[in-house]
């Protein structure tokens, strides 16, 4: 009973943060403010120390809150194993690009596209599974991916009833640019998700002390990031420069976002993720009609989001083996 109860807790949260996380992202880059707009590389790297301090304080907790218990682990994990901390800088420095391009795709594509067209991400991950862990996908999986292809192409189909408003925002906002953005994050967190899954398998160690270290890289390849690109603007204002709020609300939930994952993997299977993946697009889409009112929904959109939802369950859909009557 706890099980399950924690499995569908860990279910709802994940709704919850992916669907509040590309709304909230979308209205605060796109909100009309006075004064200068908050830096999403600034964004970045706050949320990459707010997920480090989580999870030392995980790992706190894991050791019976011994201080001297978290310092040795630390110690001998981080600096003791350089070489194994040092395997972390690549998906750390691949998951900071993905995450800065995710601000940029939501500057430029609203949430209901946005969520959709990530789901790609399946794809991606699926083929680098393939090609890094050796992993063997069934006839359902590969339908599957087939699925997903035609559905997001279906939901990227240009319409031609675009009322003039849409287009002017839409020139505002460059619909190239977001889907770029989103189909190389897609590579990214595709790529970068298979080779963290492999080193985790290759150690015994907690996955919050794995997450440390791809903070502390992740960290170090922000600041770089955010010297390099809005170094100038730094200098000038700060690099909390246009904070409020909602943008700590956005910082949180982009923190927390990699913390559910490690939970959903933990606690649920791959049909209730596809449930809770299903359910995100569907609210992100009601909620960018109704309240941002950034989205105009098509007969073929609505159909790529039905491929899209159907190829998620059919991807986590796995295939029982038939009972032996003579064994039964």
């Amino acid at each position: 009973m706890a099980s399950s109860r924690l499995k569908y807790m860990s279910l709802g949260v994940l709704v919850f943060q992916t669907t509040s996380l590309v709304l909230t992202m979308r209205y605060s880059r796109t909100l009309q403010s006075e004064g200068p707009r908050y830096l999403a590389s600034s964004a970045v790297v706050v949320a990459e120390l707010l997920k480090i301090l989580t999870c030392v304080l995980l790992v706190f907790k894991e050791h019976s809150y011994s201080m001297r218990a978290l310092n040795s682990i630390l110690r001998q994990e981080i600096i003791h194993k350089p070489i194994e901390t040092l395997k972390l800088a690549i998906p750390s420095g691949i998951y900071t690009l993905q995450n800065n391009l995710l601000y940029v795709a939501l500057s430029n594509l609203d949430a209901a596209t946005y969520q959709v067209t990530y789901q790609l991400k399946i794809l991606t991950t699926a083929l680098f599974s393939v090609s890094m862990l050796g992993r063997r996908l069934g006839v359902y999986q590969w339908l599957s991916l087939l699925i997903l292809m035609t559905g997001v192409a279906l939901v990227q189909w240009p319409s031609e009833s675009a009322s003039a408003a849409e287009k002017e925002v839409l020139s505002a906002g460059s619909q190239v640019v977001g889907v770029t953005a989103v189909l190389v994050a897609c590579c990214s967190s595709g790529f970068a998700g298979v080779y963290f899954e492999k080193i985790l398998k290759e150690s015994k160690q907690s996955v919050w002390v794995r997450n440390i270290q791809l903070g502390m890289f992740g960290l170090v390849f922000g600041l770089i990031g955010m010297l390099l690109y809005d170094g100038e603007r730094v200098r000038e204002s700060g690099m909390f420069q246009g904070y409020n709020t909602l943008t700590w609300t956005v910082v949180a939930l982009q923190a927390l976002g990699g913390l559910v994952i490690a939970a959903v993997i933990k606690y649920a299977d791959n049909i209730l993720k596809g449930f809770a993946t299903s359910l995100s697009i569907i609210l992100s889409t009601l909620i960018s009609y109704f309240w941002l009112q950034d989205f105009e929904p098509t007969g073929v959109f609505f159909l790529g989001a039905i491929l899209v939802i159907v190829a998620t369950f059919l991807y986590g859909y796995e295939v029982k083996p038939a009972v032996n009557p003579s064994r039964a």
